[in-house]
């Protein structure tokens, strides 16, 4: 079971993760991307990440616009290490 990280170390954490926030409890980031063919590669490799990480993302794809939300389900939906690994990794490979 992965443990929760607390409200401090997710605020440390934020200022290295370009333009994530938190909403409802989960780190948030929309992308905007050039089209819909575009967005869907991101998705793709966004899924790539996810499946190496063994940690899956709530994403949501409208036209151009990625949404990424992270949270650990195992940790009772809070915020945990994995998700800032996840999110770390997502931007090393975003391109928007």
């Amino acid at each position: 079971m992965s443990a929760a990280l607390t409200q401090s170390q997710i605020q440390e954490a934020l200022p290295g993760l370009d333009g994530w926030g938190i909403e409802n409890a989960k780190l948030l980031k929309v992308y905007k991307l050039k089209d819909f063919k575009a967005a869907l590669a991101f998705i793709n490799q966004v899924g790539a990440e996810a499946e190496r990480l063994d940690h899956h993302p709530e994403i949501h794809n409208s036209w151009n616009r990625v949404s990424l939300r992270l949270c650990t389900h195992d940790a009772g939906g809070q915020i945990t290490e994995k998700d800032l690994i996840l999110a770390r990794a997502i931007q090393s490979i975003s391109h928007p």
